[in-house]
């Protein structure tokens, strides 16, 4: 499972020109779901993610996480996270999970990180053509590959 998560100032998913989704400060995380993946991928990238301290305490060193800097979170799942570049310049999909993976997976990771931060977690609409805006504050963006744990 790979995340790519952005700190931001508000972010936002519209479908069909509707805002279905918005947070204000907080973290955008994109996660897209790999055919090998389970729980446990979900689970060790949601207590990264709830313990990532990238928000600025009161001396402007970033020594917080989400929840201790009051922040929301929002969650879109997005399949091309998982794209193989290595050949040629058609990214290749294959490592990708199908929905009857990738589907569960996300609403599950969604909910292991709501669980870890004791709060709602907003996201986008699984499979659905989505507009992702965001203000990334910092900029702040991690990306994180729940393989690679070193």
């Amino acid at each position: 499972m790979r995340v790519l998560i952005q700190r931001v100032a508000e972010a936002s998913v519209s479908i069909d020109g509707k805002v279905h989704a918005h947070i204000g400060r907080g973290l955008l995380v994109l996660v897209g779901v790999a055919t090998n993946d389970t729980g446990e991928d979900a689970d060790y990238l949601a207590g990264k993610i709830a313990r990532l301290r990238i928000f600025n305490d009161e001396a402007g060193v970033m020594n917080q996480d989400v929840r201790q800097a009051g922040g929301q979170v929002l969650v879109v799942s997005q399949f091309t996270l998982q794209a193989s570049t290595r050949k040629g310049n058609r990214p290749s999909y294959i490592r990708a999970a199908p929905e009857a993976v990738s589907r569960p997976l996300y609403e599950y990771f969604t909910g292991a990180v709501a669980r870890l931060l004791e709060r709602e977690v907003s996201m986008g609409v699984f499979g659905a053509d989505m507009q992702v805006a965001l203000v990334n504050d910092g900029p702040v963006t991690i990306w994180m590959d729940s393989r690679i744990r070193d």
